[in-house]
């Protein structure tokens, strides 16, 4: 735990078969450039507020169940996985010369809820399935064992492009607290002009159920933001919006408590002391090994908009990266229903 082996597992990839490796980070970066013009937009348009992120689907599930009421103060995004496919389909299918319907798109999680969110029938956008197959983290440290490959030995390799760059913001998505440290980075430099005065904004990060702060964001003012990991914790926020008592602009919701680091398909075990090591491996990610720490800076990402999107928020954008939810309610079915 808390050991960077992204270029091994590039590598294991390649051998278990796969013809180009591409990192979900990239549209990690997207996303913020997406949900951090949205959170602008509604701020500006008095759009609902608060906002809350997107990108959990254990949350999006939970949300849709028991507040079903509240789901247009989610943000329309789809997650950086059901991007990623979408672009997949499109973006690379054009860019690669090859035919949509010869892509197989297979994502690698620490999250089970993943699987659900892909076989959502709202996620094929583009007239295919975003995202064919998901396996979790623990599913591919299975079949890279049963394959024989001696992981430990792999050199590492780089991703492919032209969706495998992402900048240190993409990879903090990974722990609580980061989606909102990510988008607060973009969304200062977009209002300013200007980078925050630092990157680090601490009063988001760590274990602690529910965090709150507020950034300063030049004409926008003092922007309060809640960060709350665990359902029990997302509860706590949910029905303070009910009741009115929530002053929030942006809220970012975790299902999982530290985030997708301690997901469901993660090696086991999984607790606090393991927890902190992996967050901690994102940090050092983002603060001393990527060149990049801010999504607006990914080139590729700018590469993307110039050629394919053309801008946050357009009719391209809204076509493929954006979704809407469903109200299931909380009733469950009766005996004699079933």
């Amino acid at each position: 735990p808390g050991t960077l082996v992204t270029g091994k597992m590039i590598a294991a990839l390649r051998r278990l078969g796969f013809d180009k490796v591409f990192d979900t980070n990239f549209t990690a970066d997207l996303t913020i450039i997406e949900e951090g013009n949205e959170l602008l937009k509604r701020v500006k348009e008095g759009g609902k507020l608060p906002m809350i992120t997107s990108c959990s689907p254990g949350w999006i599930k939970f949300c849709e169940h028991f507040y079903p009421d509240l789901l247009d103060h989610l943000s329309t995004c789809k997650s950086p996985q059901q991007m990623f496919g979408a672009l997949a389909k499109t973006y690379y299918a054009e860019t690669a010369g090859i035919d949509p319907k010869d892509i197989v798109s297979v994502s690698i999680m620490p999250c089970t809820a993943k699987k659900f969110e892909a076989q959502r029938p709202e996620m094929a956008s583009s007239g295919y399935r975003d995202v064919d197959y998901v396996l979790t983290t623990r599913e591919l440290g299975r079949m890279i064992k049963e394959a024989g490959i001696d992981f430990e030995s792999l050199s590492d390799e780089d991703h492919d492009a032209p969706m495998g760059e992402y900048t240190g913001a993409g990879t903090i998505f990974g722990a609580t607290g980061g989606v909102m440290e990510a988008a607060l980075r973009t969304v200062y430099a977009v209002v300013t002009g200007k980078d925050l005065p630092s990157l680090n904004i601490t009063p988001v990060r760590g274990l602690e159920g529910v965090k709150e702060a507020a950034v300063e964001v030049g004409p926008l003012g003092n922007v309060k933001i809640a960060v709350a990991h665990g359902l029990g914790n997302a509860r706590k926020l949910m029905d303070k919006i009910r009741e009115d008592k929530a002053d929030y602009a942006f809220i970012e919701v975790m299902c999982c408590p530290g985030g997708c680091i301690s997901g469901g398909g993660e090696p086991i075990p999984t607790n606090n002391e393991i927890r902190l090591k992996r967050s901690a491996a994102l940090y050092k990610d983002d603060g001393s090994v990527q060149k990049k720490r801010q999504s607006h800076e990914n080139e590729s990402v700018k590469k993307l908009y110039e050629k394919f999107l053309k801008e946050p928020l357009g009719h391209k954008s809204h076509e493929l990266l954006h979704t809407h939810y469903i109200k299931r309610g909380a009733e469950m079915p009766h005996k004699n229903d079933e």
